[in-house]
């Protein structure tokens, strides 16, 4: 099949990949964005924090974006996955799941990461509902109750004293962080149950109002990979390497959004990925 030939494509098409298509479309750039629809906060119910959207929907939000977005005539939207990346500046090839071949001059890997969450019974199940990861997005509706923090490493604690703002905290070690401070439990969880009760090994049970917790972060796309692009090991996991306007370390190939930036917030993916775009459509103009 003959390649459809475009100035970007965008790899990813959650808030960070939109809002890097964005500049690119009103510069009139021909752009084509290729999505799987799997958003990493798709199990929450209400994002907040972001201005002029707090409270709604994630998935509204991403929804109302690419209709703004889909009304530039030289953006196009693909629903699908990338399963392989190749080529070089001014020359990129990407295949996606039903084998149609991609070529860009430009990339944008808006891939995301996916949550590896705690092996603790029940977390799972409460993911985006009563247990989080960001006290930005979701500490303020707790209304100043009982907060636990699930521990699994070392930056747990770290977790626990920034949430004092947002409630009462207990820390719960897991038999993993060795803190010192005097609200901390360091008996092993067993499981979450109810909305948010922390049910202990010694058969004790707290409830919480909600409970916060770490994940091991994991790249959701082999693509960057695939393209040379060099990694960092962060605290959480892998993030795509990244310059100061978003230039990976292959030339052509930009980088935005949660596997850049290992952020969890929606606001931080918007104002990454047009940084992503605006820097891109400039290498466009001046390489």
């Amino acid at each position: 099949m003959n390649p459809h030939h475009y100035d970007v494509v965008i790899v990813g098409g959650s808030y960070a990949g939109i809002s890097a298509a964005m500049p690119l479309a009103r510069a009139r750039r021909q752009v084509l964005v290729i999505d799987g629809g799997q958003r990493r906060n798709r199990f929450v119910e209400a994002s907040h924090g972001f201005i002029g959207q707090d409270g709604r929907h994630p998935g509204a939000i991403v929804a109302d974006a690419r209709e703004q977005l889909l009304r530039y005539s030289t953006v196009r939207w693909q629903t699908s996955t990338v399963v392989q990346a190749s080529g070089e500046n001014d020359s990129f090839n990407l295949v996606d799941q039903d084998g149609t071949t991609h070529s860009g001059r430009r990339i944008i890997l808006a891939t995301g990461v996916s949550d590896e969450l705690p092996d603790i019974k029940g977390v799972s199940e409460r993911w985006g509902k009563s247990v989080f990861i960001c006290p930005y997005c979701d500490g303020y509706e707790l209304n100043q109750g009982r907060i636990g923090v699930l521990g699994v490493n070392r930056f747990s604690i770290h977790q626990a004293l920034l949430l004092a703002d947002w409630g009462d905290v207990t820390l719960f070690t897991n038999g993993l962080v060795t803190p010192d401070a005097d609200e901390l439990e360091p008996v092993r969880v067993l499981s979450v149950e109810d909305r948010a009760t922390v049910v202990l090994e010694d058969e004790r049970r707290m409830p919480q109002a909600g409970l916060f917790t770490g994940t091991s972060m994991r790249m959701a796309s082999p693509t960057a990979e695939q393209l040379g692009c060099d990694v960092d090991d962060g605290p959480m996991g892998q993030i795509i390497r990244t310059d100061s306007i978003k230039a990976t370390t292959v030339k052509g190939v930009f980088a935005c959004g949660d596997a850049t930036v290992g952020a969890k917030s929606v606001p931080i993916a918007v104002g990454d990925g047009y940084l992503a775009g605006a820097s891109t459509h400039r290498s466009l103009v001046f390489e």
